[in-house]
């Protein structure tokens, strides 16, 4: 497990992140969202040993930041926003260079490349230097180098920057793959790729945590609100004022919907209340009859903008 409590990190009088405490459970994938700014890689950074926080406490499989660094990077895979890569290697010569660093023995190198190669697509490209390769294979060389010594723990930082759609697709395969026998912690701003990989989303803004949930969690609406288009047949003019007297409704609107003899409402409820319920009673109460009664669910984008507008 991954533990950080009260994480901070200050540049002068600005707090890069301020206060951040979470656990992530071994064999999770999370996905770590924010805008531009918003602290998620130089808190990745803390959590890989590449920089100490100001103040606040990482703790890895029982082990400290402080006291077991070296130790912790060992569990870790660690790719960054750009791709640690040399351009004047060709692709094997690095990926021996790694196991070298990463005092994978001799006679076990061989057999992890071909591994890493082959799941991160590199066959075609192993006597090119990388230089000569185009961002997307960049980043799968980068991507290798972050696996190759077979750690517990992923921390991906804009893992699919500069994929094609075919790659992209290839890679969050791999990435759901790899979540199967390790904890991965996935930095993105593509909010469709956490909802294909991730089970569980964290969001930050300006350096302080504002959601965790899952994907499904966070589009079911934000304090546990819950929404509902309701279409009722005709004869139900006076349902806007009986839906809005329910204890359990915090707001109703009318909506268009362009046919005659037909009412549509969005009922929305108050924090942490659920109004199907109520609403089903009140339409059998006053003999109205529904058409539609479908739960309404936010985008990701948009519970983005809400926890993250400034």
């Amino acid at each position: 497990m991954i533990e950080l409590h009260d994480l901070t990190k200050s540049y002068g009088g600005a707090k890069a992140v301020d206060g951040v405490s979470l656990s992530v459970p071994k064999g999770q994938i999370l996905g770590f969202l924010g805008p531009n700014g918003a602290g998620k890689t130089t808190t990745m950074r803390m959590i890989t040993g590449y920089m100490p926080p100001t103040s606040g406490s990482i703790t890895v499989d029982g082990l400290t930041m402080e006291k077991d660094s070296l130790a912790i990077r060992e569990k870790i895979g660690y790719l960054p926003e750009m791709a640690p890569v040399y351009q004047d290697m060709n692709v094997l010569d690095y990926l021996h260079y790694v196991c070298a660093l990463r005092k994978i023995p001799k006679d076990k190198q061989a057999g992890r490349i071909k591994e890493v190669v082959d799941r991160c697509g590199l066959s075609a490209v192993l006597g090119k230097d990388v230089g000569e390769l185009s961002k997307g294979y960049r980043q799968r060389v980068g991507l290798s180098q972050a696996i190759i010594h077979n750690p517990e723990y992923l921390i991906l930082d804009e893992p699919t920057a500069g994929l094609d759609p075919n790659q992209i697709v290839e890679i969050r395969a791999l990435i759901k793959e790899l979540g199967r026998e390790k904890t991965v912690i996935l930095s993105t701003h593509i909010l469709s790729e956490v909802q294909a990989t991730c089970s569980r989303v964290i969001i930050i803004s300006s350096g302080k945590l504002v959601a965790d949930n899952t994907p499904e969690g966070l589009q079911a609406g934000l304090q546990g609100r819950t929404v509902l288009m309701l279409t009722l047949k005709g004869g139900a003019d006076s349902a806007l004022a009986k839906l809005k007297a329910l204890p359990v409704v915090d707001e109703v609107r009318s909506v268009q919907t362009g046919k005659s003899g037909e009412n549509k409402f969005r009922v929305e409820s108050n924090p942490n209340s659920d109004v199907r319920e109520d609403v089903f009673k009140l339409a059998v109460r006053e003999n109205w009859t529904i058409l539609e009664m479908i739960p309404e669910t936010q985008s990701l984008e948009e519970v983005f903008h809400k926890l993250t507008a400034a």
